[in-house]
């Protein structure tokens, strides 16, 4: 194993991010929907991002056992660096759409290892989720302009927008609670 945390913890963090950001969007709509409309198209926010996702990607890289392409990873430790600053110089467009999908498809990983062949049950909601970040990241990373729609319809409803805060606060209390009950 990679990454050496275990259901209970992975289920605190992922909970408590979730009800965090959720909870600041139920307290400050108006700022949060401002963000998240311009989100899409910030350069600031898609490099930040790029950043997180090559550092996360290349420390990746060097601890993997990559099986029989083990023999390529001096190549994609350089690759990766490479690729990152090509990808801060010439892709503006929709970059922290496309890093934010990268990020979501990296941090499934650890989720889903962290639940492989645990006994409960209700592990199953951390792992959907996971397997929910990744659908959305390859989405996000093949066709970003799907997030500007989104959020643009999210945000220009009250009533949804409310909804979707409220849902990611409750799913976040869920993991918690299940972290604490369940995953011991």
């Amino acid at each position: 194993m990679i990454y050496p945390f275990s259901l209970t913890q992975v289920g605190i963090v992922v909970g408590a991010f979730l009800v965090i950001i959720h909870a600041v969007a139920l307290a400050n709509p108006v700022g949060t929907g401002r963000f998240l409309r311009a989100f899409p198209r910030s350069v600031l926010n898609g490099r930040i991002l790029l950043v997180m996702a090559a550092t996360w990607s290349y420390w990746l890289i060097g601890v993997a056992d990559l099986g029989e392409f083990s023999h390529l990873k001096p190549m994609l430790q350089i690759a990766v660096p490479v690729g990152a600053v090509l990808a801060w110089l010439f892709v503006d467009e929709f970059l922290s759409v496309r890093a934010l999908g990268t990020l979501a498809l990296l941090a499934a990983e650890p989720v889903l290892s962290a639940a492989y062949l645990q006994e409960p049950v209700s592990r199953l909601f951390i792992v959907a989720l996971a397997y929910v970040w990744i659908l959305i990241g390859l989405f996000l990373v093949g066709m970003p302009y799907l997030l500007r729609d989104v959020l643009a319809w999210i945000t220009s409803r009250a009533g949804i927008f409310r909804l979707a805060a409220v849902a990611g606060v409750f799913y976040g209390v869920l993991l918690i609670a299940c972290s604490f009950l369940f995953w011991r």
